[in-house]
């Protein structure tokens, strides 16, 4: 099933899209090869609907005031930082006959064992991949499955990853992905905790050095400012 994106075209550009912000609607621009970058005005609300099944490594069709559709990954999303909400996108038009890179995001499933039954704690050390393939190979999201990961010994690594037909990791092979760390003891916790006090007590006499010194400083200025006044008076 296509995922598709109605737009309009866009004359505003920089400050003057605060109204268009206002209405609901995202300007964005459309860019690719053989083409012109164009504005255009996409609706809030089905721009987060696509985008939450898209991802930026699905195909969607964008459609600009009735025309045909052009094939494009959402990119670059820009977020108001006060209001969370999305305030520009960038829109990238392919070419469907040539290979392409982009990054897809990994989705973790199942539960690891190692977790489970022997409490320790997953790490992730890749949350997306990038690749390489034709942009109808692409799909929003690559499973990687932790149930595999049994002792602290075990690793995922890309290699283990199974990727979509047509579809090639530029990132090396033996990267990465996933392992479980095991607890900490009760030892190291203990050693965890003598460094936090320790800090604590650092700062704290940092604190008071500094008002000491601050303390000392003060009648030493007090001093030239009277210095100062009895020169002035000198010289009258």
């Amino acid at each position: 099933m296509s995922i598709s994106i109605s737009a309009e075209k866009r004359e505003a550009i920089g400050r003057d899209n605060w109204k268009n912000r206002a209405d609901g609607k995202v300007p964005a621009v459309v860019y690719g090869p053989n083409m012109e970058p164009k504005n255009v005005l996409v609706d809030r609300k089905a721009l987060f609907t696509s985008y939450r099944e898209a991802g930026e490594s699905t195909l969607v069709d964008l459609v600009t005031n009735g025309d045909q559709a052009l094939k494009v990954l959402i990119q670059d999303l820009q977020y108001d930082p006060m209001s969370s909400e999305v305030i520009h996108a960038d829109f990238r038009a392919v070419d469907l006959t040539k290979e392409i890179t982009a990054k897809i995001k990994l989705r973790f499933i199942n539960e690891a064992p190692a977790v489970k039954e022997l409490s320790g704690t997953l790490l992730h050390a890749l949350d997306e991949i990038e690749v390489s393939a034709l942009p109808t190979a692409l799909v929003a999201n690559i499973d990687v499955d932790i149930s595999t990961l049994k002792t602290f010994d075990d690793v995922i690594h890309i290699s283990d990853l199974i990727l979509p037909e047509g579809v090639r990791s530029i990132d090396g092979l033996g990267e990465t992905v996933a392992v479980v760390a095991p607890p900490r003891s009760e030892e190291e916790m203990s050693e965890l905790s003598k460094t936090v006090e320790i800090d604590v007590a650092a700062v704290e006499v940092a604190k008071k050095e500094k008002k000491e010194g601050e303390a000392d400083e003060a009648p030493a200025e007090e001093g030239k400012a009277e210095k100062k006044t009895e020169k002035k008076a000198d010289k009258k």
